[in-house]
């Protein structure tokens, strides 16, 4: 995990916090932000592709790559809304999702 990423998460929470206040409803904001960047992604690659013939080509590899960052970056910023330790909470998911990993190729190679 990149080591800026929860400084500068905290400070864009700080920021949003001292702008719009931390109320229930913008905490449900800042998960809708997560899901409107996935969107986005989403997008990008309907644009890489041509899919839409209307539209055609109209994004790049590189505007696919950038969308999954700013997904990241929204979504650590909203997780600072639901809990105190938000780096703590992560790891803690990264490492059950590396066990269950762990135990399902364990289990594959037998």
């Amino acid at each position: 995990m990149s080591a800026v990423l929860w400084p500068v998460t905290n400070r864009i929470a700080a920021a949003l916090n001292q702008a719009n206040g931390s109320s229930e409803h913008e905490s449900a904001m800042r998960l809708m932000k997560v899901t409107e960047e996935a969107g986005e992604a989403a997008a990008a690659y309907i644009g890489v592709t041509g899919q839409n013939p209307r539209k055609g080509i109209t994004h790049t590899p590189a505007d696919v790559a950038d969308e999954p960052r700013d997904v990241i970056i929204a979504a650590a910023v909203a997780l600072h809304a639901f809990t105190t330790a938000p780096p703590a909470v992560l790891d803690a998911k990264l490492h059950a999702a590396a066990r269950r990993l762990n135990a399902r190729t364990h289990t594959e190679s037998e």
